[in-house]
């Protein structure tokens, strides 16, 4: 059995990866734009559904960034009424960010959202699941 040739582009896992992240968040694209947010904005938002009230830090290591990417786009979310940002009285460098009326409100709305990506997606949730679990696994034994 022949070697694969490691420099050719289908032989890449992050092309793949890449491609896949590619076209999942354009499939995202038309169901959020129906909620009004874009797919970084949806990112907070679930995690300030699933926990309210967390330091920017908090979220930021929910998912994967940094205070430099998040801040700026926690303010347009403030902007846009979703949600509020509150200094500390206690630690004045420490932001909580506080969902508002309104982003509350959109989490019913956005319950819609999963089960039209996974229609957009073309595949079954079972082998949706699987691929879930794979990256976590990938995510989880990568050496950063």
């Amino acid at each position: 059995m022949n070697e694969p040739d490691w420099l050719q582009l289908d032989a890449q896992l992050c092309f793949r990866l890449y491609t896949a992240s590619r076209v999942v968040t354009r499939c995202y694209q038309p169901l959020l734009e129906q909620l009004g947010l874009t797919y970084p904005q949806y990112l907070v938002m679930l995690v300030l559904w699933q926990d309210d009230e967390l330091t920017v830090k908090g979220i930021g290591e929910r998912l994967k960034l940094d205070s430099g990417t998040l801040t700026p786009l926690l303010k347009r979310m403030e902007q846009a009424g979703l949600l509020r940002r509150e200094r500390r009285a206690d630690n004045e460098r420490e932001v909580r960010i506080c969902l508002s009326e309104a982003g509350k409100a959109l989490r019913d709305p956005a319950k819609a959202v999963p089960p039209a990506l996974v229609e957009a997606l073309g595949m079954p949730l079972d082998e949706l699941a699987t691929l879930r679990d794979l990256l976590d696994g990938l995510i989880a034994g990568a050496k950063s």
